[in-house]
């Protein structure tokens, strides 16, 4: 099988946007510049969407671009697709300053 592509934008990014529709337990080659890594895909994460590159446990933030997006809305693990279903929004939740 060839592997999938996805592609992390910065460093400190949790998370890459896959190039094309990825499988279940397909290999993804996730690009950072000239660098890559493997990852095995938990799930068929479609062409645009995000996937973890890293574990990201609840209520940590999620970061694309090298910037928060928002936070986990439950512990997503490496490989596992990322999306609505499992990340909120954090603009003007005075909820989650209170905990800094």
């Amino acid at each position: 099988m060839t592997a999938r592509r996805a592609l992390r934008l910065a460093n400190k990014d949790n998370v890459a946007t896959s190039l094309e529709d990825i499988e279940s337990g397909a290999v993804v080659l996730v690009r950072l510049g000239k660098d890559s890594e493997e990852i095995t895909a938990r799930e068929e994460i479609p062409f645009g969407f995000k996937i973890a590159v890293t574990d990201v446990p609840r209520e940590a933030p999620v970061i694309k671009y090298g910037e928060p997006i928002g936070v986990a809305s439950q512990d997503i693990k490496k490989g596992q697709m990322v999306h609505v279903h499992n990340i909120a929004g954090a603009r003007g939740r005075g909820d989650l300053n209170e905990r800094e």
